[in-house]
């Protein structure tokens, strides 16, 4: 699996939702390779999009398009300054249900000390996950090159996410949670998107 993470800062969230939207009804059903995107803008403005592809070629083949580079530089028009741009094909997939019905996803974005480590630990303990943390659907964890990463975690809601994290995990999650909190070489930036944009071939 191929991943692209886009971030930005829109001027006005609904246009760029309106954008994502003709996307979909115009480009997803050409779009070679597509798996599905996850998308939103948290409540400061700030835009985030990371869509999926089968490999690396295929989003090169979808980028390509005379219809794609259109709709992106109608898009980014929407931007207050450039988008930045991160690709990667070490993705990790830790699904207990299916994300296309979250209602709440928090994307995190930072830089690990070890990511071999993160990884390993991201896809460890599923099942106990999915007992202790019924609202909690999956999650999408995107590494690259220089130790950064980008990790979309899937919720059924934001109210049940809110009252699920104030629970004591088993002693088990909590020295996963504990010893990834130690792996982190900076703060990571939180995303929260309360309404996300969630697409997949499925739903053209």
């Amino acid at each position: 699996m191929f991943v692209q993470v886009i971030q930005g800062q829109v001027i006005d969230a609904g246009q760029a939702h309106a954008a994502m939207e003709r996307w979909m009804e115009e480009l997803a059903p050409e779009a070679f390779g597509w798996l599905g995107t996850t998308a939103g803008v948290t409540a400061d403005g700030r835009f985030i999009a990371q869509a999926r592809f089968e490999s690396a070629d295929s989003a090169r083949r979808n980028s390509e398009s005379p219809a794609q580079d259109k709709w992106w530089h109608e898009f980014s028009s929407l931007l207050t300054g450039d988008a930045g741009f991160r690709d990667t094909e070490d993705v990790s997939l830790g699904l207990i249900g299916d994300p296309d019905t979250a209602g709440f996803v928090q994307i995190l974005r930072g830089r690990a000390t070890d990511p071999d480590r993160v990884r390993t630990l991201m896809s460890n303990d599923l099942s106990a996950w999915a007992s202790f943390r019924p609202d909690l659907i999956g999650t999408v964890l995107s590494l690259f090159d220089d130790g950064a990463f980008s990790s979309a975690i899937y919720f059924t809601s934001e109210i049940e996410a809110r009252e699920a994290e104030r629970l004591e995990p088993p002693a088990e999650l909590k020295a996963t949670v504990d010893e990834l909190n130690t792996l982190d070489a900076e703060p990571p930036e939180f995303f929260d998107l309360d309404a996300p944009w969630l697409y997949s071939p499925t739903s053209t």
